[in-house]
């Protein structure tokens, strides 16, 4: 763990309108030129010894109503789940198209298309082209996130960033994507400390054990019985990660029950830090065999998160929802339909560090 100072996060008002819409600038890992001026970035997010998961995104000179993107994979990489995407592999040859809801792309805006996890090469494909024209100028594969050609993100001179994440199971034991997010977040070049009075190893080896994730805890419970209050003035976070609710649905609380008190929390953070920044996820899927009503119970309280959010959020102090539910597959990404395995680590920390990223740059 790293010393820690508090210090003020700069985030401005646009950088959480273009979160909050999906729309994230990413450093250029992998990047194609198409003939009418669309850039297509490839970039793998994590590996590991048995797979890889990469993002892709489009960026778009003139506006784009529907689109399909075909490459040529390494011989012997394969796609094993993806999301946001309809997809179809026939030996190196991939083909990926919008489902629908992710079809425009505004000129002059980037868009995270869809993201996959995959085995095999993580060097980039070749031949990418959108809507059968052929990308110009793509780079060299950068070989995964740690490779030499990629260019690192420089961090502006400041104090460590203090980050919280909050919640329950899914947070603390076994929910140890903390490590993955850990690691993605050192190899960007930020200076964070996770802080918490709960402290367990998560991979790999030297990521910062602290959390405050409690398995079994209701956030309803936890703020009435003022232990939320206790956690936060212990270790005052200038970041807080919350995924808190996975018991509350199952026990059937309202959504309206749950997010007052995740309103209570943001109130509390902000009386002991005014300038602290809220990320607050979608739920992922909650899929137990003995709760048939789980799902939905789920998609119903996420579905009011945003709103909630944009009602509290400010310029100082802003709430930046995140999605933790879409491209979620309970079957692969968690061994009891409940709790993430390490497919489910990996796409957890993926979509924490992409909402992180900007903020702490």
């Amino acid at each position: 763990m790293r010393s820690t100072r508090n210090r003020r996060l700069a985030l401005t008002t646009a950088a959480v309108a273009a979160l909050s819409a999906g729309a994230l600038t990413i450093a250029t890992a992998n990047q194609a030129q198409a003939e009418d001026g669309c850039e297509v970035e490839y970039k793998v997010v994590s590996s590991w010894g048995s797979g890889f998961q990469a993002n892709v995104s489009i960026t778009a000179a003139e506006p784009i109503d529907g689109w399909e993107l075909t490459w040529d994979f390494p011989a012997g990489t394969q796609v094993t789940s993806a999301w946001n995407v309809d997809w179809s592999q026939s030996g190196a040859d991939f083909t990926g198209s919008d489902v629908g809801w992710n079809a425009a792309v505004p000129s002059g805006q980037t868009r995270e298309v869809f993201g996959f996890i995959g085995s095999g090469s993580t060097a980039a494909p070749q031949a990418i082209a959108v809507n059968g024209d052929l990308c110009d100028g793509q780079s060299e594969p950068t070989g995964g996130p740690t490779s030499p050609t990629q260019t690192p993100t420089e961090e502006p001179p400041g104090d460590t960033v203090k980050i919280m994440p909050l919640g329950d199971s899914i947070t603390g034991s076994p929910g140890c994507w903390r490590g993955n997010l850990w690691d993605l977040l050192d190899q960007a070049g930020h200076e964070v400390d996770f802080v918490g009075s709960l402290s367990q190893a998560c991979n790999p080896a030297g990521s910062d054990p602290d959390h405050e994730g409690h398995g079994g805890f209701l956030v309803t419970q936890s703020v009435d019985n003022g232990s939320v209050r206790g956690w936060l003035e212990q270790n005052t976070p200038d970041v807080l990660l919350l995924h808190f609710a996975t018991n509350d649905v199952w026990s059937s609380i309202p959504p309206a029950t749950i997010l007052a008190a995740y309103t209570t929390i943001v109130e509390d953070l902000r009386e002991l830090n005014p300038d602290a920044v809220i990320l607050a996820a979608q739920l992922i899927p909650l899929a137990p065999s003995n709760c048939a009503d789980c799902p939905q119970r789920t998609a119903d309280f996420n579905a009011q998160i945003p709103a909630w959010a944009a009602g509290l959020s400010t310029a100082q102090s802003p709430i930046v929802v995140v999605d933790q539910h879409t491209g979620w597959v309970p079957s692969v990404d968690t061994y009891d339909g409940v709790h993430p395995d390490e497919d489910g680590y990996v796409k957890l920390a993926a979509n924490w560090f992409e909402a992180l990223d900007p903020i702490l740059s």
